[in-house]
């Protein structure tokens, strides 16, 4: 009896050993959210799919910003592994890579850090014959003048930085950046934590350009914007609806995608697009000079923009989505999303407000002063 048992167990061990063995297998990289590979049926084919010896991509991308789904279609499709590191401004981004030692293929700069990155020489110019997917995207957001011609980018997303306020519970609403000084908002506000946004914001509020590179201007401008971080319960780039749904603050300045997330869960909030005009901005995917994974890195580029795939951000992430292949897919397959994106003042910009709007640039070498300004008021 006792040998029988040996052996049943035994046999028992070996279908599992035979069954691990062949998920592995090549062509099959484990996913890595630690949850199963999707099947070959939920995964679109690569249209085209791309020649590819790499066995991993490395992306270095803001945070909640990559549905996992994509990623594992991409690891299942391709057989190749996806490495993600998040960040959170860019910033941070840009420290990393500067520093070296980092083997990135893709990172995602919003528009105004792109001639940054270009000057500092830590961007590879993108080969057009590799990326079909252009054809796909709207030309609104294309040949910008933070890259002309799309010689290091190409668009990813897109949105505003605005006024959020949960309608049920704040009085007065705020309709300008200026009026959030009231200090009847004090310690009930969020601010995503973004350098340029925030300061820029406040130069608004003063009257002032969003991109002034004149001392005595940041310098107002960092005495009102300490006067407002102390009413600012917190800063929160990585997902600041999360305290706007738990009531823990009723007002701030967040994204487009946030706001359109925390209206779903809470209908009461609004999005107030300020008198001064909102904040402009595009996020973009570029290579970083020494990719180690370059085939990889086309191959991702393609697979997770392509319609049939990229739709999927008007569900998880919406933002203002410049994939007019995305959108066709979602209006015949996914009408649902479809409505609610071009039917929201959120996601689809009313053209005045574009109009009047604000794009964040570069300013050279003014940037230390807002770094120093930004640290300051952090710190203080």
């Amino acid at each position: 009896m006792k040998e029988r048992r040996f052996w049943g167990v035994l046999s028992v061990l070996l279908v599992l050993v035979l069954i691990v063995a062949a998920c592995a297998a090549p062509g099959q990289a484990p996913s890595t959210a630690g949850e199963p590979a999707a099947t070959a049926s939920d995964c679109p084919e690569p249209n085209p799919r791309l020649e590819v010896t790499s066995r991993q991509v490395n992306l270095f991308v803001w945070t909640e910003y990559i549905p996992q789904e994509t990623i594992r279609c991409f690891e299942q499709v391709y057989g190749i592994r996806v490495n993600k590191d998040e960040y959170s401004s860019n910033e941070e981004m840009y420290a990393k890579l500067s520093a070296g030692g980092a083997n990135y293929d893709l990172i995602q700069p919003t528009d105004y850090f792109v001639p940054l990155l270009i000057r500092q020489g830590l961007l590879q110019e993108l080969d057009k014959s590799r990326l079909p997917i252009l054809d796909s995207l709207d030309p609104n957001y294309l040949n910008l003048d933070f890259d002309p011609g799309n010689v290091y980018s190409i668009p990813y997303q897109a949105g505003t930085d605005a006024i959020i306020v949960n309608t049920a519970v704040v009085d007065p609403i705020p309709q300008s950046f200026a009026d959030l000084w009231n200090p009847a908002y004090a310690g009930r506000l969020v601010m995503i934590d973004d350098s340029r946004a925030i300061i820029g914001a406040t130069l608004l509020a003063l009257g002032y350009d969003v991109n002034t590179t004149n001392p005595a201007e940041l310098e107002e401008a960092k005495v009102k914007l300490a006067e407002l971080a102390r009413g600012v319960k917190l800063f929160d780039s990585d997902s600041p609806k999360t305290a706007l749904i738990a009531g823990d603050v009723d007002l701030g300045i967040i994204w487009t995608g946030e706001a359109v997330i925390a209206k779903r869960e809470v209908p009461s909030f609004e999005y107030i697009y300020p008198t001064e005009g909102a904040i402009l901005w595009q996020d973009n995917y570029a290579i970083p000079k020494d990719a180690p994974n370059l085939d990889a890195a086309y191959a991702w580029l393609n697979y997770s923009l392509q319609g049939d795939v990229f739709w999927r951000m008007l569900e998880e992430f919406p933002y203002t989505n410049p994939n007019l292949a995305a959108l066709e897919y979602a209006k015949e397959n996914h009408p649902e999303l479809y409505e609610e994106y071009i039917n929201s003042n959120i996601t689809n910009t009313p053209p005045e407000e574009l109009k009047r709007g604000h794009r964040i640039r570069d300013v050279g070498d003014a940037t230390p002063l807002y770094d120093r300004i930004w640290t300051e008021i952090k710190g203080g």
